[in-house]
């Protein structure tokens, strides 16, 4: 079996119980590995990442977390991990720590006959987005744009790296913790075919010729199974924290969307 998960947000200031949180996210795991080949953590693993250059303590907390992923790795898993927009300020440190393969951009894959696209899905887009959405959803995506570059930057990335743990951590995660409660005092539900972004990216790979059996993305924290009009299905994964879904693909190549309860 091949498996997909996303958006865990541990260390999380809005999620209480953290240690209970982590370790059900442990156990998550224990569980795929009896069938596991592969195990994809389409980002967001964490609510707030950045390697300093100096020691940063507060790290210790993810020991049972990390000590998991790189006991899979041992085992003959691969464990692959991609950046998200919370945990994208990693620079070999989280491969050290896990032994995962990190992977910092979409990609496409194939896995038993099914040629599968995966990415975080933050910043994804259609094409013509710029034409398609009204002028007030444009301004809001201009604006996440320009925040992403931000967080991209290089040089601000080295300023913020110098910074003290515990002054550049109280800001992450304060700033996601912000984030995580708007988020769950007003949920954003599924848009709809015509209006949720990664369905249109979906859409719009499909009429230029990029096939792909299967979309799957993270970022959104909602679940969806779709099928568009070109027979591949766009899926969504949900997250870690408060839905628990994930993805299998078994090696016939039929993908299926599940929910972990202990």
């Amino acid at each position: 079996m091949i498996y997909f998960l996303s958006d865990a947000h541990l260390g999380s200031l809005a999620i209480e119980r953290g240690y209970a949180h982590q370790k059900k996210l442990i156990d998550m795991l224990e569980e795929m590995s009896k069938d596991a080949v592969s195990i994809y953590m389409l980002g967001d693993m964490f609510d707030f990442w950045m390697e300093y250059y100096i020691h940063d303590k507060s790290k210790n907390q993810y020991h049972p977390f990390c000590k998991e992923i790189r006991k899979l790795v041992k085992q003959g898993i691969h464990v692959h991990m991609f950046t998200g927009n919370h945990d994208l300020w990693t620079f070999g440190g989280l491969q050290q720590l896990t032994g995962a393969e990190i992977h910092y951009d979409p990609c496409t894959i194939s896995r038993y006959g099914k040629t599968i696209y995966l990415a975080h899905g933050d910043g994804i887009l259609p094409s013509d987005w710029e034409e398609y959405y009204p002028s007030r959803i444009r301004k809001k995506i201009k604006h996440f744009i320009w925040l992403r570059k931000i967080f991209q930057n290089s040089a601000l990335q080295v300023m913020f790296r110098c910074l003290p743990p515990s002054w550049g951590n109280k800001f992450g995660y304060e700033w996601a913790k912000r984030s995580r409660l708007k988020e769950l005092a007003n949920p954003c539900p599924y848009k709809g075919e015509n209006k949720e972004e990664l369905v249109l990216f979906a859409k719009d790979q499909e009429k230029q010729n990029n096939h792909r059996d299967y979309y799957i993305f993270g970022h959104r924290h909602i679940e969806l199974d779709l099928q568009i009009a070109s027979g591949s299905r766009v899926v969504i994964l949900g997250d870690c924290f408060k839905l628990w879904t994930y993805a299998k693909l078994d090696h016939h190549g039929n993908l299926t969307l599940h929910n972990y309860e202990q």
